[in-house]
């Protein structure tokens, strides 16, 4: 069978398609048959040796999936399924754990289903089990027409919260509407666009993948008790430190959200999510904007398309 592999970690121009043995299903396996892989940010990092996993070369990359079921204990062969993985998932044939495997419903295409598990279930995690997060709540979501944020607009809507998406541009405004936030307001000058929209309340939920230079005007959009989810920090601009004196003043809170970190050490907790989200799935609110879909030989170069921010949404790589 066919995998992308990362030969030597020089990044992704360099990624290579070879030839590579069947896996081996273990008996907490499912043997699936990709037929697309998601395009993320771990990936990125892999190709280039920059992320925390350090796996021995070569090695295939991928980490989110769809495909359908060859064989495995709790799904039926033909079954359609979605599934995620640290890296190896960017091959033809792949064993995935079970308990990282999950029904994916007819109304979502494979391309879709690709596109939801890291950054949906990360979305849920971190508003459900790190913000807390209640109906009739506000959530402000930064780089809201990218992966994470168009799915934090989805499932926040689907606990019944209002979203407000931060975007640098009109365009990217128009994905962030498309994925159904209920207002937009650009970065910049986004504090005072924001305590305008709220009425000077603020928002109870920031969720930020972004870091650098808006934090700080994000923990002066919170209203009391209002919940800083810090998700990343794809700016590149730096750490943000906090001067806790003001979460004190302002009875505010800054959470981490490291999902990979919590979620791989709890059995069942990613079937959990999974079913969490299935009732957002089934009535439409979570329906994952697609951003580009490139041929299996060109993963490398949709890597570097979202490296240079030239797609919006998910990437997707077609395997079948």
């Amino acid at each position: 069978m066919r995998a992308v592999l990362v030969v030597d970690t020089t990044g992704p121009e360099h990624l290579e398609v070879r030839e590579v043995p069947e896996p081996t299903r273990g008996p907490d396996d499912v043997l699936v048959e990709v037929h697309a892989v998601g395009v993320s940010f771990p990936d990125l990092l892999l190709s280039r040796g920059e992320y925390q996993l350090k796996p021995e070369l070569p090695f295939a990359l991928g980490v989110d999936f769809a495909g359908v079921v060859v064989s495995g204990a709790g799904f039926e062969p033909g079954q359609r399924v979605a599934g995620v993985g640290p890296y190896g998932n960017a091959a033809e044939l792949v064993a995935s754990p079970v308990a990282s495997t999950f029904p994916l419903p007819d109304a979502l295409s494979f391309d879709e289903g690709a596109a939801l598990p890291m950054n949906y279930l990360t979305a849920q995690f971190a508003l459900a089990e790190r913000g807390r997060l209640q109906a009739g709540e506000t959530v402000l979501v930064h780089g809201a027409a990218g992966g994470v944020g168009t799915a934090t607009i989805q499932v926040a809507k689907g606990y019944g919260a209002r979203t407000i998406a931060v975007v640098s541009t009109e365009e990217k405004g128009d994905v962030a509407r498309a994925a159904g936030a209920d207002d937009v307001v650009l970065l910049d000058g986004f504090k005072d666009s924001v305590a305008a929209l709220t009425g000077g309340r603020g928002v109870d939920v920031v969720v930020d993948v972004v870091g650098g230079d808006v934090f700080t005007d994000s923990l002066r959009s919170l209203g009391t008790q209002g919940r800083m989810l810090v998700v990343g920090f794809a700016s590149g601009q730096g750490i943000p430190e906090v001067k806790v004196n003001r979460l004190l003043l302002n009875n505010i809170d800054v959470r981490g959200v490291g999902w990979g970190a919590y979620a791989m050490v709890r059995s069942g907790y990613m079937r959990e999510q999974w079913d969490a989200l299935l009732p957002m799935i089934e009535s439409g609110v979570v329906k994952p904007p697609i951003g580009a879909t490139y041929d299996f030989d060109r993963m490398g170069q949709a890597l570097l398309d979202m490296d240079q921010r030239r797609t919006l949404g998910k990437s997707v790589v077609r395997v079948r």
